[in-house]
């Protein structure tokens, strides 16, 4: 059967998050506008830098709860990073979706909000009440499917 359109996007993350060298969770996510995928991105460490599976993970070294201390990591999420993608690749990303294996965090929310991005669709809950509130303060639909 002909996948809709958020389901054949939303497995296009699935298939984006097979590239993530996060050792605690596996993450992808694609920018798309008007039925075209502008960037892509997963989580891993910066380019050209070690991955957590050469370095260990410092998240887990130090104990810290999924949700919490996102500054306590050698990685990129994935939505930052098809963000930094489109801008490295001068894309306009206004009034764009974003598809993403997980509900984004509340860094990457204040990153999509300034981005001018219009929708979020995602798979996976995560535990950030503070990223859901400043989606609806800023009139961005977010959409979980199943």
């Amino acid at each position: 059967m002909r996948p809709l359109w958020d389901e054949y996007f939303m497995e296009m993350t699935e298939v984006t998050a097979k590239r993530s060298t996060c050792l605690r969770r596996k993450v992808g996510a694609l920018i798309v506008k008007d039925k075209r995928v502008l960037a892509t991105g997963y989580n891993g460490a910066p380019s050209g830098l070690k991955h957590c599976k050469e370095t260990g993970c410092l998240r887990e070294k130090n104990n810290v709860p999924s949700g919490e201390r996102h500054e306590l990591c050698r990685g990129l999420h994935a939505e930052q990073n098809a963000i930094i993608q489109a801008a490295l690749h001068g894309s306009s990303i206004k009034e764009a979706t974003l598809y993403c294996t997980h509900q984004p965090c509340i860094l990457c929310t204040k990153m999509i909000i300034n981005a001018g991005i219009k929708r979020v669709v995602f798979r996976g809950s995560y535990p950030d009440p503070l990223a859901l509130g400043m989606f609806g303060e800023a009139g961005i639909s977010l959409e979980e499917i199943g």
